[in-house]
């Protein structure tokens, strides 16, 4: 009879796996770069197969893709729970703040919490990768538009406020992480402090005169 914590065993055993080797594959993407490392590399180094391997990853852009992804569901489960009197672009905002400290927290350790960084410097080297995540954001972009619009009761199709607060907030998250990778803090800290500082200017720069 199997009991009840043996899926929770196995789940978090799959887990386990899956990270151990995200975190093989950037610490070998560092080393030697993305194009001259395999996946035969990345197996040998968590001693698994490459068989196991491609159970969790299509290829080692899905690989290195997959932070992206999870950051990308954990912010539409944030802005999802946002409360309903929030205004748009503040739920995006707070989305944010509270997706980015929900997966740091998940990592434990603080090798672990500079992930984000990791892969962020990884993507903006590798042009095959930034194509990449270019067209993954663009298709991700259209369901943060409708899950907007559901929140303030408008239609995507006629309504241009709900694009527009995205692409707002989206070049805000790209602003705020071209200043963290560049300005030398690792930290998590850092990166939202690069976002409320860049929060802070998006009305001035947007509105009037700049002197």
């Amino acid at each position: 009879m199997v009991s009840v914590a043996e899926p929770q065993r196995r789940e978090r055993k799959k887990r386990q796996t899956r990270d151990a080797l995200v975190h093989a594959a950037l610490t070998l993407f560092n080393a030697k770069g993305y194009e001259h490392t395999t996946v035969r590399e990345i197996t040998d180094a968590v001693d698994v197969s490459e068989r196991t391997f491609f159970r969790y990853f299509a290829s080692k852009e899905d690989l290195a893709l997959s932070f992206i992804r999870d950051s990308n569901d954990s912010f539409v489960r944030e802005l999802a729970a946002r409360p309903a009197d929030e205004p748009p672009f503040t739920a995006l905002a707070n989305a944010f703040r509270a997706s980015l400290r929900a997966l740091t927290a998940e990592s434990g350790g603080s090798g672990d919490k500079q992930l984000y960084l990791l892969v962020v410097k990884l993507i903006d080297t590798t042009p095959s990768l930034l194509a990449s995540l270019l067209r993954y954001m663009h298709d991700r972009e259209q369901e943060t538009v409708r899950l907007l619009a559901a929140r303030e009761g408008v239609d995507p199709e006629t309504d241009r406020r709900p694009r527009l607060a995205v692409a707002a907030y989206t070049a805000l998250v790209v602003a705020a992480n071209r200043e963290w990778r560049t300005g030398g803090d690792d930290s998590v800290e850092a990166m939202l402090a690069a976002f409320e500082a860049n929060a802070e200017q998006l009305k001035p720069a947007l509105a009037g005169h700049w002197t």
